[in-house]
Order: structure tokens, then C-alpha cells, then sequence
């Protein structure tokens, strides 16, 4: 079956930086969307960031210019740098692999937790 591990999360200091990285197993990772997602205590889940299978990057306005995703289709992962965190970055953080709307997969999802 298909699955999506994640890791990377943590805590980390306002100002500080984390890496996420998100890897897929028994789908051909090129096909997909890749897309990471957040969700805080009492939110619904939005968007953060996503790439598609050609590399185009569109971001979340609260995230653009502090976060960065990447994709490496060698080792089927997806990765979201994330610099000058804030605690409003707060959330369990969703990987996503689309490629239709029934082709569709979600991660376990990843605690990050911004806090002095």
C-alpha cells in the first residue's frame, strides 16, 4: 500500500529553523502533486506549500519567503525548509501526494512547535 512518512518536526525557538521531509513508498513520485499542509489546535488545515511534478512551487502568504519546498524524485521525498519560524507556525504538519482526486494520499502528520 501506499504510505507517506514523515519526519523532521520538533521544537525549536522563534527565529529558528526546521527541516520536514516527507517520504513516499510504492507510488511513482514523479506523477504526483506534493503538497505540505498544517493544522493548529482549534483551525481548520491549510495550505502551506506545494510542488508540483514539474517543480513549480506556490505558497501560503503567511509562509512565503521564510518557507521553502523542494522535491527529490531519486529518493522519492519531499522536503519544506522552514527559516525565522514564529509561533504561529505552530501546528501538526500533513504531507499530501495527489495525483487525481481519487489518487490521493495523506501522511501521519508531524508535530512543530515554535516556542521560547
Amino acid at each position: 500500500q501506499v504510505q507517506l512518512v514523515e519526519s523532521g518536526g520538533g521544537l525549536v525557538q522563534p527565529g529558528g529553523s526546521l527541516r520536514l521531509s516527507c517520504a513516499a513508498s510504492r507510488i511513482i513520485f514523479s506523477f504526483y502533486v506534493m503538497t505540505w499542509y498544517r493544522q493548529a489546535p482549534g483551525k481548520q488545515r491549510e495550505l502551506v506549500a506545494t510542488i508540483s511534478s514539474g517543480g513549480s512551487t506556490n505558497y501560503a502568504d503567511s509562509v512565503q519567503g521564510r518557507f521553502t519546498i523542494s522535491r527529490d524524485n531519486a529518493k522519492n521525498t519531499v522536503y519544506l525548509q522552514m527559516n525565522s519560524l514564529k509561533p504561529e507556525d505552530t501546528a501538526v504538519y500533513y504531507c499530501n501526494a495527489r495525483a487525481t482526486a481519487l489518487d490521493n494520499y495523506w501522511g501521519q502528520g508531524t508535530q512543530v512547535t515554535v516556542s521560547s
